[in-house]
């Protein structure tokens, strides 16, 4: 009797282990999606109540913006440059390189200049938003701000989640001028294709509605990479060990999430 008693206990056991194994992991994203998504409701509540921390969403704003304008710039002049040499390849098989210009254009303000703007303003900015509020969370000073009577979300988390969503549609256009400067660069240039062609397919083949459709995405994006963030940092847990872990799943996460949400985005906005 005494023999078969652990055979007994080890099938449920040994079931409950395989179900959290492929429970946990889609279980975890799910709450992982509700603590995000309440973090970035409860911040934008604080929009519309006093007292409104201008100066915070100021310095926020100087931050995001000033600081990575010059990396936006500078990927998307080499974005364009890339890009333009792949579109001359491919159009040269049909002699249709005076196409270059446009095709290029529309594909800056479509997907390339809000996305990868996203995601520079993601590694540089997204990162340090979970490391600073990590820092904060393990060494108390988040505990501190709410002794104080003040609410650690409208200080530290709303003013970054507005900063970045208003300055990410401005680093989207400076990235998508930086990366026709780019294509100026190898099309007009380097290959000798006429500029008044070029810039004729550009009034051509871009309308407003991509222009709209570049600075919604870069809003939307400013929302989603911000609140994921903050979220991570704002949770962390485990001292420095922890923080550094926050800070790669808040990058990780938001590079996932920019990419799904241009998807969903780019389907509900263009007629096909």
């Amino acid at each position: 009797m005494s023999d078969e008693t652990p055979s007994k206990s080890a099938g449920p056991n040994r079931f409950e282990r395989v179900w959290d194994f492929v429970t946990a992991p889609p279980l975890a994203f799910l709450d992982d999606i509700g603590g995000t998504a309440t973090l970035g409701f409860r911040a934008l509540t604080w929009l519309l109540r006093r007292p409104f921390r201008f100066t915070q969403i100021l310095g926020a704003i100087e931050f995001i913006g000033a600081g990575s304008m010059f990396i936006a710039g500078l990927v998307g002049l080499f974005t364009g440059m890339a890009f333009t040499v792949s579109v001359i390849v491919g159009f040269r098989q049909f002699s249709a390189e005076g196409m270059v210009g446009g095709v290029v254009a529309l594909a800056l303000a479509r997907e390339l200049a809000p996305v990868l703007a996203a995601v520079v303003v993601t590694a540089r900015a997204g990162s340090t938003m979970a490391s600073e509020l990590g820092n904060m969370r393990v060494t108390e000073q988040i505990d501190a701000i709410t002794t104080m009577g003040v609410s650690p979300i409208q200080y530290l988390v709303m003013p970054r989640i507005v900063a970045t969503t208003l300055v990410l549609p401005l680093l989207g256009l400076f990235f998508a001028i930086s990366g026709m400067a780019g294509a100026y660069l190898v099309a007009v240039v380097w290959q000798s294709i006429d500029p008044g062609i070029f810039f004729e397919r550009i009034r051509t083949f871009v309308q407003f509605a991509d222009i709209r459709m570049l600075l919604v995405k870069s809003m939307l994006f400013g929302v989603v990479v911000s609140t994921i963030c903050c979220n991570k940092g704002f949770f962390a847990t485990g001292g420095a060990r922890g923080v550094g872990e926050a800070t790669a799943k808040a990058v990780v996460s938001s590079i996932v999430a920019i990419f799904a949400f241009d998807y969903v985005a780019t389907t509900i906005m263009t007629d096909i």
